[in-house]
């Protein structure tokens, strides 16, 4: 897909010295920013440069802000999300907001339902969902709950619960953050749909091939002031990058560590009935290992079973040539296995605790002396690891979740580093943060390696599978179908295996 040229014209959305600011923190500094009618601006910075802000601001959710806005000439002052929607303006958050007890149609439709609210028209309502996710070329059971669904097919009905409005002007915060290589394309192929009609999208996001894919114009912020404005053919990766972050990140990917003959984690015949079966692979001292594949092929349901959270009905796992019981996630720790979850924030982290008490919580038993908490030990093991790691925070006794996504992250991986792990299971580790952060966490495992843990990289972004692995195996409806080593590795190849269809498969569909 490639980018429309735009032709000068009046904006459909300015706004102009906007100014917003925090207890503490000066979230945004008179920036200026516009959208024409039928274009897509991009609009990129680290974690903490201002994005989300401005496009609060934009949506309504933060009315006491500073400078002007103006939609389709006319000056307006935002000081709710409903104004907002009515001037024709869809926020898609990169944290979702769904009801998860609520059914995907209901998600999608809700305050807007067919026949208003006492003589809902059901019928419609599932048909307009229906006809709304048709769209990205998905089918999801629409009168199921949110709940039941994966992370993808939530962020699917989110995206359809923007489009549902008729935006005049769409805000993508992150979104394909959970969405697997060809569900970002069809998103692509939607956008593109949407531009043609006349709707101006604003696309944010860390993924910059994405950006350059979809991107007519690219606006850079930096620490809540904007940096730039220009066409997308006039910008370079590089040189949005040192716009990002104000230095050169050539090292994107480091891969340094060589692996050892040793094998530390070996997996034979595993399966969960209805998930993924027959699964073998080996993992070696040194060594990553990415596992590659389309949403619903079964990675994370792998690493769930590995690590206990879901355990295996067959097969054999071994730890350093000995065969191990995995049941719960206490039996994996204690064979050395540790797991850092998709979803850092609803199952990495609890956020109401600090951010010491977050990277100390596994290690209490170590930390422990007579059942007390030897406090100063933990505040030194736990400074120490946080140092080792580049977590930035004003404190160990700040909550985690006022930490960015990137700090998050490292606080999810310094709790295992605490516990020495053998065998460090990745599921997405780098999703939903910045550039900078995200070559802090390659480099972060590119040393574990060299230290000799082995490392499971479970990635739907196929640069950091090519980039940070050693081989690479790809898994499709439940199985791995395909291995390739680290030079024989490509898009190309890894795609074809993880959605190529057999021609039993064919006549069965």
């Amino acid at each position: 897909m490639s980018a429309a040229v735009q032709q000068p014209g009046v904006a459909l959305v300015e706004l102009r010295e906007i100014s917003k600011s925090f207890p503490g923190t000066q979230a945004l500094s008179a920036v200026d920013f516009d959208v024409q009618e039928g274009e897509v601006h991009a609009l990129v910075g680290e974690n903490g440069a201002g994005k989300s802000t401005l496009m609060r601001v934009l949506s309504g959710f933060y009315p006491d802000y500073e400078g002007q806005v103006r939609i389709a000439g006319a000056s307006v002052h935002l000081s709710s999300p409903r104004q907002a929607a009515d001037l024709g303006l869809a926020l898609i958050h990169q944290e979702l907001s769904l009801v998860p007890e609520m059914t995907v149609c209901e998600n999608i439709f809700l305050g807007r339902e067919p026949g208003g609210r006492a003589f809902i028209d059901f019928r419609a309502m599932r048909r307009g969902a229906e006809d709304l996710l048709e769209q990205f070329g998905v089918r999801l059971p629409v009168t199921a709950k949110v709940s039941r669904l994966s992370a993808a097919e939530r962020q699917l009905v989110e995206i359809a619960k923007g489009l549902s409005r008729s935006p005049r002007v769409l805000i993508l915060d992150e979104p394909t953050s959970s969405l697997s290589y060809r569900e970002t394309r069809e998103l692509f192929g939607l956008i593109r749909s949407l531009r043609e009609r006349g709707t101006s999208i604003v696309y944010i996001s860390h993924k910059l091939d994405e950006v350059f894919t979809v991107g007519d114009r690219i606006t850079v912020l930096r620490d809540g002031q904007k940096v730039a404005t220009r066409a997308a053919s006039e910008w370079t990766e590089d040189g949005v990058v040192r716009a990002m972050v104000g230095r050169d990140l050539s090292q994107l990917f480091p891969k340094s560590a060589l692996p050892r003959e040793d094998v530390l984690l070996s997996v034979q015949n595993l399966g969960v009935e209805g998930r993924f079966e027959d699964v073998s692979f080996e993992v070696r001292c040194g060594e990553i290992v990415g596992l590659a594949g389309l949403i619903g092929a079964g990675r994370s349901e792998v690493a769930e079973a590995i690590f206990g959270l879901e355990p295996a009905d067959v097969g054999v796992i071994f730890v350093e040539g000995y065969p191990v019981k995995i049941r719960t996630p206490t039996d994996a720790i204690r064979a050395g296995i540790m797991l850092v979850p998709e979803d850092r924030r609803l199952q990495g982290l609890i956020s109401i605790l600090s951010v010491k008490h977050n990277i100390s919580l596994p290690s209490l038993r170590r930390l422990c002396r007579l059942q007390w908490i030897r406090s100063k030990r933990e505040r030194i093991q736990v400074g120490s690891v946080a140092s080792d790691v580049g977590i930035r925070t004003p404190g160990l006794d700040v909550e985690v979740r006022t930490l960015s996504g990137g700090n998050q992250q490292k606080v999810v991986i310094a709790k295992w580093l605490m516990m020495s792990p053998k065998i460090l299971i990745l599921d997405e580790p780098t999703r939903g943060i910045d550039i900078g952060a995200k070559a802090e966490v390659h480099a972060l495992i590119d040393k574990l390696a060299g230290q000799g843990a082995a490392i499971l990289l479970i990635s739907s972004e196929l640069p950091e599978i090519l980039g940070m692995s050693d081989r690479v195996l790809v898994m499709r409806q439940g199985r791995v179908v395909a291995e390739f080593a680290r030079e024989q590795a490509t898009e190309e190849g890894i795609m074809a295996a993880a959605s190529a269809v057999t021609d039993a498969e064919r006549l069965a569909g």
